[in-house]
């Protein structure tokens, strides 16, 4: 509950508006007296650069793709990509909006302890391209079977429309994090000890780091298609919808904006931002290590 709690603080809409000077302020400002008091001003310095600068490089973020503009920005594309669309080129235009944006959310709240200098490889360049590419394909998979392949019928259109969306749309949040960020497992990321002492890199705690954070997105995208689905298969049976089937399109896009702006708070919160790992887990060469007990990492967002 803690973290959410403080999750719901850091996704503060105001603090994606903030400057780079204002983000700098508040750094001095912590620097200063973040240790010395806790008043007000103190804690929305500490919320502002919680949310705004990158936690491995101290890089500000972009204000598209701090966490408090995830809301805002992803919340209409979602919405659009999960409507029944006309044709497949309008479900494929959403789709690449919606996937190309998640893929950018994701490099920039990665894990970047290994590449302090927050520059983006050839391959891992590629390896987004290909990402978006194809997810953008599969996303409109649902459109496609309906009218390219002509199988029209009562049955299958309810499948595309309300069942097969769900686990295409968890499916495909977690595989845009394990590609975007598969840096991590490859080259490993940083591991630190309870005083927060560098102890080496871990390939085993990058896996970790992505396998949780795709968990989490699939968990958000997930839901946000499955909840609304399910209001509208409830809301077709009343006798107030058969009279006014023009009620259901308003419904169905406002509670899968409103499930989605619910669910991202407790995706982020899934778990924990430093996560844990134990050192029995870790590559031969933690297990000599003096520190006892757990060590920790970066889960990146």
């Amino acid at each position: 509950m803690d973290r959410l709690r403080l999750w719901f603080n850091i996704l503060d809409i105001r603090h994606v508006l903030s400057s780079q000077a204002d983000i700098e302020e508040a750094r001095i400002l912590l620097q200063k007296e973040g240790n010395k008091q806790r008043n007000e001003k103190v804690t929305d310095a500490w919320l502002l650069s919680l949310s705004s600068v990158h936690a491995d490089t101290g890089a500000v973020i972009s204000p598209v793709f701090r966490p408090q503009g995830f809301l805002p920005i992803s919340a209409p594309l979602v919405v659009a990509s999960l409507i029944p669309h006309k044709s497949i080129k309008h479900a494929l235009f959403w789709q690449f909006l919606l996937q190309a944006y998640c893929a950018g959310f994701n490099h920039s709240n990665r894990n970047a302890t290994v590449t302090k200098d927050n520059t983006t490889s050839m391959m891992q360049s590629i390896l987004m391209v290909g990402t978006v590419s194809y997810s953008t394909f599969a996303g409109a998979l649902p459109q496609i079977i309906l009218q390219r392949l002509g199988l029209f019928s009562a049955v299958i259109e309810t499948f595309c429309r309300s069942v097969l969306p769900i686990p295409l749309s968890a499916c495909l949040a977690a595989f845009s994090v394990m590609v975007v960020r598969s840096e991590e497992s490859d080259n490993g990321i940083q591991v630190f000890d309870s005083n927060g002492n560098a102890v080496g890199v871990s390939k085993e705690a990058g896996s970790k780091a992505i396998k949780e954070t795709a968990l989490s997105r699939a968990a958000l995208f997930g839901t946000t298609a499955a909840v609304p689905s399910f209001l509208l298969a409830l809301l077709k049976r009343t006798k107030f919808a058969q009279k006014k089937p023009m009620i259901i399109a308003p419904v169905r896009n406002v509670s899968t904006a409103i499930i989605f702006g619910l669910m991202i708070p407790v995706s982020f919160s899934l778990f924990p931002q430093f996560g844990k790992i134990k050192r029995e887990n870790l590559e031969k060469e933690f297990q000599s290590l003096e520190s006892n007990g757990d060590l920790f990492y970066h889960r990146g967002l």
